[in-house]
């Protein structure tokens, strides 16, 4: 090993952050020492009774043990090891009240940097400036120190001895500190992890964040792929006819200026959504309303305008579902339409069923198995190009399944024959139907 590595640890910045850290506990440490001390002398002077000393001092202790126990405590003791320790711990869970363990590894923890920052603290203000008096007498500077002041054969008599003493103080001292620091780097983890409440709390906050951004990526597949299929298809077709028949070619053009538009609305609402203040809070940002079922015949519109034949037809009223069933049907429909145009070839047969507000009476014929009265039935049919087999790759049908799992509705999708079938069915609550 060389001398630079030898030295390394007394050099090194983490060192001397967990040295901060150290002290720091030293300092928390004062007070009790203090108290410790008053007591002392307390029971010491003998002008106390007994009893009444033993009953104060019951008092102070259990005084003093309470800061040790708050969840307050824990969550500084934290930040400090976050800060100065460099222990990636997980912030503690704001209003989640932690168990009995937790709360005992937390008081294990602080005691021990209590204790030990005490012994570093008092090294410091002790050994310390007796081995810069050493040090400075060999340099003969006058530090006071007298043959009186000696420690055993170290003394202004024997320089040597006092210099060398001086040094390896300084250096036991700097080799305690990253000891001792990467000790508690070490246990931090143990002694200030997570509970398993909070493990809990932060696994759902994680899967919440998750699926929020799994909507959010599934709103912008739908909105913009679909705008971008329909932009193409009439881009395509416009410059095939543009000699041919300008009168084509215009309306294709205002038909790619109305979905790009409509589209960069759905953009616009996204990005509201993920968009934050400094404060880690959603900002109060205008957004484009959301599309639902109600606009339906504008959706088929522009299909049709793409050049995508849509057979379509509605039995109930849409303007009554609830408004998350509308929006995720929609959406539905929208993918499937855009996987017609895509990868399908003719017509498309859209249909949609909307189950009446009143249910029929246990045991009628549309109770029948399969397909349940209080559930919104939508079913996209096209060719499939090429013959029968399975369509190209692709994020829309797995985000379909996704809105229909997450309403606890079930999706079938695959060849049906020489046909491609979607079926999804999503159910309504009672009492919410057209």
């Amino acid at each position: 090993m060389t001398v630079r590595g030898v030295l390394r640890p007394l050099v090194r910045g983490s060192t001397w952050r967990r040295g901060v850290f150290l002290l720091l506990g030293g300092v928390l440490a004062l007070p009790y020492a203090l108290l410790a001390a008053t007591f002392v002398q307390l029971f010491g002077d003998g002008g106390v009774p007994r009893p009444l000393g033993f009953g104060l001092l019951l008092v102070a202790a259990v005084i003093a043990a309470v800061p040790v126990f708050l969840a307050g405590s824990r969550t500084l003791e934290v930040a400090a090891a976050r800060a100065l320790l460099a222990v990636d711990l997980a912030e503690p869970a704001l209003g989640h009240r932690i168990d009995r363990e937790t709360r005992l590894r937390a008081a294990l923890w602080i005691a021990l940097h209590l204790v030990s920052g005490g012994l570093v603290l008092f090294a410091a203000i002790s050994a310390f400036p007796m081995a810069l008096v050493f040090l400075a007498g060999q340099f003969g500077l006058d530090t006071g120190a007298t043959a009186d002041d000696a420690l055993g054969p170290l003394g202004p008599d024997n320089p040597v001895a006092a210099t060398l003493t001086g040094v390896a103080v300084l250096v036991a001292l700097g080799y305690a500190v990253a000891g001792l620091g990467a000790l508690a780097a070490s246990m931090a983890p143990v002694l200030l992890g997570p509970s398993q409440g909070e493990r809990i709390a932060a696994l759902e906050a994680r899967t919440a964040r998750l699926a929020e951004r799994n909507r959010l990526a599934r709103e912008l597949h739908d909105s913009v792929g679909h705008a971008l299929t329909v932009a193409t298809l009439q881009a395509g077709a416009a410059r095939e006819l543009l000699d041919v028949d300008p009168e084509f070619t215009r309306r294709a053009l205002l038909a790619i200026e109305e979905t790009s538009r409509h589209a960069m609305d759905d953009l616009d609402h996204v990005l509201g959504l993920l968009r934050e203040s400094a404060g880690r809070e959603r900002e109060r940002v205008p957004t484009a309303p959301q599309r639902t079922l109600g606009h339906l015949d504008r959706l088929v519109a522009d299909t049709r305008a793409a050049g995508l034949q849509v057979e379509a037809r509605v039995s109930g009223a849409v303007g009554g579902l609830p408004p998350v069933v509308s929006r995720e049907g929609y959406r539905i429909v929208q993918e499937g339409l855009t996987n017609a145009a895509r990868h399908g070839r003719g017509p498309v047969a859209l249909r949609i069923d909307v189950p009446q507000a009143t249910a029929p009476a246990r045991g009628a014929a549309s109770d029948a198995p399969g397909r349940s009265c209080r559930d919104l039935e939508i079913e996209l049919v096209n060719g499939l190009r090429g013959g029968a087999g399975s369509r190209g790759g692709g994020r829309g049908l797995d985000g379909m399944r996704e809105r229909v799992l997450l309403l606890g509705g079930r999706l079938d999708a695959g060849p049906d024959g020489d046909r491609w079938r979607v079926r999804a069915s999503l159910p309504l609550p009672r009492g919410e139907s057209g």
